[in-house]
């Protein structure tokens, strides 16, 4: 009798959606001195903004969640650089430069093909990006210092929407 509740149970659970964790993560690049953060929202990534110090490195990053933007990863001076996502646009690839203080280049690419690319592109290159085919950039992690942007990782996942218009990340 519990055998076959088990097996039930089993063949349930094999069932339930979602039925694979798709989530990477893009290790860190860039020399890590200062404080750390990570960007959290609810919902899809829509927008991008970078700051970048006037011919030099990058010194602020803010990421859009659905309508709400979350707090500057870093610091901001004078215009940012932005790129608005179109619907069901997704971030898939994160491309720039880096070295052993800051992070000088930073290029989103987007399941479109857009492209936001800011910075200079000078010293050691990196590319990040998801290892699931349908995943997409869920968050940024990192350093910063009293100056710019010191170290850079990327998370990545899959965003199933519900048909309630609500969203959910697969874990």
């Amino acid at each position: 009798m519990y055998s076959l509740l088990f097996f039930a149970a089993l063949c349930a659970s094999c069932l339930a959606k979602p039925g694979l964790v798709h989530y990477s993560y893009s290790r860190a690049v860039g020399g890590g001195s200062g404080n750390s953060f990570s960007s959290e929202g609810d919902g899809r990534i829509t927008a991008v903004r970078v700051w970048e110090l006037s011919n030099s490195y990058i010194i602020g990053i803010q990421l859009r969640y659905d309508y709400s933007w979350t707090p500057v990863l870093g610091r901001k001076i004078g215009d940012a650089n932005e790129l608005d996502l179109f619907d069901g646009e997704v971030i898939v690839q994160i491309s720039g430069k880096y070295h052993t203080n800051y992070i000088y280049q930073l290029i989103f690419v987007t399941s479109h093909g857009r492209t936001l690319n800011v910075g200079q592109p000078l010293q050691i290159s990196f590319n990040f990006y998801p290892i699931h085919q349908d995943a997409e950039l869920r968050l940024l992690s990192g350093r910063y210092n009293g100056n710019g942007i010191t170290s850079l990782g990327a998370h990545w996942g899959v965003v199933f929407m519900e048909q309630s218009n609500s969203t959910s990340v697969g874990k």
